[in-house]
């Protein structure tokens, strides 16, 4: 059998999808499709397999004509290249197969896939396997079980095309233990983490690096320390690793706020190269965060948490939401001052998306305010950046807009970037970094900054407060200057992008009415 594995294309401008920055390293695309890697896995070892991403390629019509079978995995942001890449393959009279969380989250949207493998791919997977192989396929498997990651295979990785992406991933536990209400996260993989063991990571480092890649790669956990006792007994074995094998990578991961309350959690992935993380912080506005569920931003300073962290190595990606229910007034001051307060330059600020299989669209649902058509990717628009609150609010709709193009606009102007990120640039302790990169990482990133002081000169807007950040960082603090310049890069996309958000949400409030009717509580 001749398997080809599509990854469908993110439509949607995202802060995610910083491909300008990727650029400076001649890369295509931040990430590399995890998930189609670990599917490959799990296919007869008998069988041929193509992988195409089409973030970083073209999907040629040969290589359809080729494939007896076509598997796709998408999340909501591909649905709309999902659906055509279906109907694309259909045309030319292949058997389509479907999954991933989009495809579990609403199936009746992809009815036009021959298959709808759905849920965790451990599970269900090998059953459709089995009815293929005796010529009794059925139109959907579908199993609410979660896998058991211990048996989970080594991702192929040698069907990627290491040199088109930023960094790489690996999975290391599924699952937070943590209740959101607006979370697809704990709908999807539940709120117990289930974790793979250390020897198993371990043999994905090996794997990767007998492949010859070298670099970032990132746990794409959906919560690293939800289980902190597997972490603690996993980093250990994999500093052991790293200093068998010459420290070849560095990580990145997410994880819950919660964080920096451990000291010893937080030494540990110093000490294994971790360099930054991805928070959801949501709202600084306690009540706001009560009842959302998130408890635990509640019971620790948020600002202090993040200078914790920022102590031992890590720089703070950061999550933002505006349009809860729960929020009295304007919430702009609130957001921009805590950005500010905790210089925290990479914010992913957006508009409360009701995704559709979560509490909150559960509840929006009984109350009557989910919009119709709640479920489907808007086309062309910029994710919940513009797409967001597909519901009736409770606040007007306008003053959720205006709130958030001040966010916007307040955050990634030029001069407030770049000052936040000298002010977490002082703040980095690297003394303790072993990773070493190749003589071609080193210089592809010498070539990357060249490049990046050319463009940031050539702009009138960036100039100045870029060459402030980059000279007043070399100074006080040189020895985090490479991962201070990475947080310079990310203004090649944040700012453009914010530009384009500003744009588009000053349309959406002129469309808006001065004075909306409150739906009913």
């Amino acid at each position: 059998m001749r398997a080809l594995l599509i990854h469908p294309e993110f439509r949607s401008a995202s802060f995610w999808n910083y491909r300008a920055t990727c650029e400076l390293l001649d890369a295509r695309y931040p990430a590399a499709p995890l998930g189609l890697c670990t599917v490959a896995a799990l296919l007869p070892r008998d069988w041929e397999l193509r992988l195409v991403d089409r973030n970083v390629e073209p999907l040629e019509d040969a290589a359809l004509d080729w494939a007896d079978i076509v598997l796709i995995g998408a999340m909501l942001p591909q649905q709309r290249d999902c659906l055509a890449l279906i109907r694309r393959a259909r045309a030319q009279g292949k058997r389509v197969v479907v999954g991933g969380p989009d495809p579990t989250s609403s199936p009746h949207l992809y009815k036009e896939a021959d298959h709808l493998v759905l849920g965790e791919g451990e599970v269900t997977l090998p059953r459709f396997l089995e009815d293929l192989a005796r010529g009794e396929a059925q139109p959907v498997y579908q199993d609410a079980g979660k896998a058991d990651l211990t048996q989970s295979p080594v991702p192929r990785f040698d069907l990627l095309q290491f040199e088109s992406y930023n960094h790489v991933g690996i999975q290391f536990c599924r699952g937070c233990p943590f209740n959101c209400e607006f979370c697809d996260i704990i709908e999807l993989y539940g709120r117990k983490p289930r974790a793979k063991t250390p020897e198993q990571v371990l043999r994905e480092l090996e794997t990767l690096h007998a492949l010859g890649y070298r670099g970032h790669i990132d746990l794409v956990d959906d919560n690293f320390i939800g289980n902190k006792k597997r972490v603690k007994e996993l980093l250990p074995r994999m500093k052991t690793w790293l200093e068998a094998h010459d420290w070849p990578f560095e990580f990145t991961t997410e994880a819950s706020i919660n964080l920096a309350d451990d000291a010893e959690l937080m030494e540990m992935m110093r000490d294994v190269g971790f360099f930054a993380i991805f928070v959801g912080i949501e709202s600084p506005d306690e009540q706001t965060l009560l009842a959302m569920q998130k408890r635990q931003n509640t019971r620790r300073p948020i600002v202090e948490s993040l200078r914790k962290i920022y102590q031992h190595g890590m720089f703070v990606n950061a999550g933002f939401i505006l349009g809860f229910d729960s929020e009295q007034g304007s919430v702009a001051r609130g957001i921009i001052e805590c950005i500010e307060d905790a210089a925290l330059p990479a914010s992913m600020v957006g508009l409360l998306y009701a995704l559709p299989n979560t509490q909150l669209t559960r509840r929006l649902r009984a109350e009557g305010r989910l919009q119709d058509g709640h479920d489907v990717q808007p086309d062309g628009e910029s994710d919940q950046c513009t797409a967001g609150i597909n519901f009736t609010p409770r606040r007007p709709r306008r003053d959720i807009l205006t709130d958030y193009l001040k966010v916007v606009e307040t955050i990634y102007a030029p001069e407030r970037y770049f000052e936040r990120v000298l002010r977490v640039g002082r703040q980095l302790d690297s003394r303790h970094r072993r990773f070493k990169p190749s003589l071609s990482k080193q210089v592809k990133e010498l070539r990357g900054f060249v490049r990046l002081v050319r463009k940031m000169s050539l702009n009138k807007a960036t100039r100045r407060p870029f060459w402030k950040a980059l000279i007043g960082a070399l100074v006080a603090n040189p020895r985090s200057i490479r991962y201070s310049v990475s947080m310079m890069a990310l203004y090649l996309h944040f700012g453009p992008f914010s530009a384009l958000v500003g744009r588009k949400i000053r349309d959406a409030i002129e469309q808006e009415p001065h004075v909306t009717e409150l739906h009913a509580a």
